[in-house]
């Protein structure tokens, strides 16, 4: 089937885009602001027309574990969840790494800490990008601002999953997963063959065919100096994905003084804050990291030039500022401004406490 255009929600999109990139297995846990996800699968039938299958867990726990079971045996598996979700998910994550298999998850964020609201939230960036979970591990983390971004990153995170072997995390919010655009659906992917999986994943628990030896996967080792180089193993691949995976999005920062930097449904506001600054005549750029993990740490030591502060614009508490903090290497002055809770910020409202603080 060719590509089509429709209108629909963010959480209905990563569904249908599910669908067509040949996912294999769906495990989830109905969990506002991301229900719809489940919803719209069910709604969608696609054990009948691709085979895959669809299953409400009886937890998060459940869920993520099952994606582990799917995961091992070389399938294309998902996961979605809202914040307190993915802190029940934490240890399977942490499990997932530790066993290299890809996996793509999808958090659409909600206010917390504790069950909280089921507004949005960027508060569960230190989660995600510091390892929530236990253990030295590292999540590929692509963050979308738009429903179009919600259909993409899911062939692409398939894609870097198995490039690397390593769980892939969508983290969107709820003004992403709850807000409708027009987005394009891709054509559909065939489910790959029992047979194109066991050649793409020898390392996948495809049964023993032509004599091999068995395939045994497990994030345990009792042995702590073999339990180092799996650890030196992991580093270098996490090292690897830094040098080749970051992702960003610039608007207007070739000349700015002061640069916003902000992910998700915060650069979309963000945006048109450096519009309304622009009309004034103040220089004011926009950063949208697109990868949290790894983060675009050079191209903002690369601005560092040229600009007179760094302004990390955040619906939370101030988390992605620190990673800000830690590339500018105190070069230039930088300061967080947010929102709490579920509350959002208006674009005239952060432009004026960026004017505030750096006195322009």
């Amino acid at each position: 089937m060719s590509e089509e255009i429709r209108l629909m929600k963010g959480n209905e999109a990563i569904a249908h885009s599910m669908i067509r990139s040949g996912a294999d297995g769906y495990f989830g846990y109905p969990i506002t602001p991301q229900s719809e996800v489940m919803e719209t699968l069910m709604a969608e039938h696609p054990w009948d027309s691709t085979g895959m299958v669809v299953l409400q867990a009886e937890s998060e726990v459940a869920s993520i574990n099952m994606v582990y079971g799917g995961a091992a045996c070389g399938k294309r598996v998902l996961t979605t969840t809202s914040s307190p979700g993915m802190s029940l998910m934490l240890e399977g994550v942490s499990y997932l790494a530790g066993a290299e298999l890809p996996c793509v998850i999808a958090n659409v964020m909600r206010g917390g800490p504790g069950l909280g609201t089921i507004q949005p939230s960027q508060a569960d960036y230190f989660q995600t990008v510091k390892g929530g979970g236990h253990g030295d591990y590292r999540l590929l983390t692509l963050a979308p601002n738009s429903v179009q971004e919600m259909v993409d990153f899911i062939p692409l995170g398939f894609e870097l999953a198995f490039k690397y072997r390593n769980p892939v995390m969508i983290l969107s919010d709820g003004i992403i997963g709850q807000m409708m655009e027009k987005v394009k659906l891709p054509e559909f992917t065939p489910r790959r063959t029992d047979e194109q999986i066991r050649e793409e994943c020898p390392w996948a628990t495809t049964g023993c065919k032509g004599g091999r030896k068995p395939n045994i996967i497990t994030s345990l080792e009792l042995e702590s100096t073999v339990m180092e180089k799996n650890n030196e193993r992991f580093q270098a691949k996490y090292k690897k994905m830094e040098e080749n995976e970051v992702r960003y999005e610039e608007y207007m920062t070739e000349d700015a003084d002061y640069i916003l930097v902000a992910f998700g449904s915060s650069a979309r506001i963000c945006q048109k804050t450096v519009q309304n600054a622009r009309k004034k005549g103040l220089k004011v750029g926009l950063l949208r990291p697109i990868t949290l993990w790894p983060f675009p740490a050079k191209v903002i030591q690369e601005h560092c030039s040229h600009v007179k502060g760094f302004y990390s614009v955040e619906l939370n508490a101030g988390q992605m500022v620190e990673d800000v903090k830690l590339a500018v290497e105190g070069r230039v002055p930088v300061a967080h401004y947010g929102r709490m809770g579920g509350m959002l910020f208006t674009p005239d409202e952060v432009l004026e406490n960026l004017q505030k603080t750096f006195n322009c």
